[in-house]
C-alpha cells in the first residue's frame, strides 16, 4: 500500500499546545528524548500511546490500537474524546476478539492539521484504510457517538466490494437522527461561525462541567478521568480542531436520507445499545430508532448516560458480545 506505512511505537507526537510553544511554533516535531510532552504526566494515557502504534494514512499520523484474537472488532470513538473511551472494556472485548481501536483525525493522539475542513466521509475512508492496513476486509464494527454518523457511512458503502464489509453493527449512544439529537448550547455555538474566536476562551473548568453533564448522576465521570479527557483534547493544538469537527452536525442534517437510509436498508444485523439518560441522544433517540429500523434491536441501560463503555462497561460487553457472536459467524477477511 503505497499510501500507508507504520512507525515505530516509540515514535513520539509533536509537543503539546502548551509545551514549549512560543520558542518552537505549534508545527515544529521534536523527538521524545528532547521534551517531555504533557501526555507523559498522565500514567494511564501514556500507557495507552505507548502499548499502540502510528501508522501513516496520506500523509497524516493516526494512533492504532490492536490486542486479542478470535473475530475480528472495529472500535470507532466518538467526540471530543479518542480510542481511550474504549479502556474500561478493553480487555473484556480483548479476551473474545481480535480488536482494533484507533484515533480518528483531529482528536486523541491522531494528527490535527490546523485548518482542516473534516468530513465525515473522509473519517469513513480512514476507518477502512486503518483496518486494510491491518489486512481486514471485513469485520464486526461497536462505535459511539461521532463514530455511529462514520459508521452509518461505511454502512451505505456496505456490500461484497466494500474496502470494509461491516458484518454486525453494534452502536451506542449517538445522533443517528437529526430531529432527535439534542446539541448542547456550546456544541451550537462552537459550530456556529463564532466558533473559532470562541473556542479559545475553552478551560478545563468548562469542558469538565459539559462533560460531566452527559453522565447519569448516578455513574459520574471523576476529575482525574476529566483532567486525562481535557489533556487530549488540547494535546498537539486540538482545541483549534473542535469547530470544524464538529461540522458533522450539519453533515447530518445534509445527509438525512443517506445515513438514516443505511439502517433502514442495511443486510447487516445491527443492535443499538442505549444509555437511557442521556441527555443528548437518549431514550428519545432509541424511540426514535424503534420508529424508524424495520426490527429494531434495542438493549436500554435505564441509569446510564452518554458514555455506556465508560459508565456500564460489563453490561455493554455483554449486550454487545451476545450480539456479535449470538450465531457463531465468523468476523473476518
Amino acid at each position: 500500500m503505497g499510501m500507508l506505512k507504520t512507525e515505530a511505537k516509540a515514535c513520539a507526537p509533536r509537543p503539546d499546545s502548551d509545551v514549549g510553544r512560543s520558542i518552537l511554533g505549534p508545527d515544529h516535531r521534536i523527538g521524545a528524548s528532547a521534551m517531555r510532552t504533557a501526555i507523559d504526566g498522565f500514567p494511564r494515557l501514556r500507557a495507552w500511546r505507548d502499548a499502540g502504534e502510528f501508522i501513516v494514512v496520506r500523509g497524516r499520523r493516526i494512533f492504532c490500537r490492536r490486542a486479542g484474537a478470535g473475530p475480528r472488532l472495529l472500535l470507532i470513538h466518538g467526540f471530543p474524546t479518542s480510542s481511550l473511551d474504549w479502556a474500561p472494556i478493553w480487555p473484556m472485548l480483548a479476551s473474545r476478539f481480535e480488536v482494533l481501536a484507533f484515533d480518528l483525525l483531529g482528536l486523541g493522539f491522531s494528527d490535527k492539521p490546523r485548518g482542516h475542513d473534516y468530513r465525515v466521509r473522509e473519517q469513513a475512508d480512514l476507518a477502512e484504510a486503518v483496518a486494510r492496513h491491518y489486512g481486514w476486509d471485513a469485520a464486526f464494527v461497536l462505535a459511539h457517538d461521532y463514530g455511529d454518523t462514520v459508521a452509518q457511512e461505511l454502512l451505505v458503502r456496505n456490500g461484497e466490494d466494500a474496502a470494509l464489509r461491516i458484518l454486525r453493527l453494534c452502536l451506542l449512544n449517538g445522533g443517528l437522527f437529526p430531529e432527535t439529537h439534542r446539541a448542547r448550547a456550546i456544541q451550537r455555538l462552537l459550530a456556529s461561525p463564532l466558533g473559532p474566536a470562541l473556542v479559545g476562551l475553552m478551560s478545563r473548568r468548562g469542558f469538565g462541567r459539559s462533560l460531566k453533564a452527559l453522565f447519569s448522576p448516578t455513574r459520574m465521570l471523576g476529575e482525574a478521568a476529566v483532567d486525562e479527557y481535557w489533556a487530549l483534547l488540547r494535546h498537539d493544538d486540538g482545541l483549534d480542531a473542535v469547530p470544524s469537527l464538529l461540522g458533522y452536525m450539519a453533515e447530518r442534517r445534509q445527509q438525512r436520507s443517506r445515513w438514516v437510509g443505511a439502517l433502514q436498508t442495511a443486510d447487516a444485523p445491527l443492535r443499538l445499545i442505549c444509555g437511557a439518560v442521556d441527555p443528548v441522544s437518549g431514550l428519545h433517540m432509541a424511540e426514535r430508532y424503534r420508529q424508524l429500523v424495520p426490527r429494531a434491536d434495542v438493549v436500554v441501560l435505564d441509569d446510564v448516560g452518554h458514555f455506556p463503555q465508560l459508565e456500564d462497561p460489563q453490561r455493554v460487553f455483554a449486550a454487545a458480545a451476545g450480539f456479535f457472536l449470538d450465531d457463531g459467524a465468523p468476523a473476518g477477511g
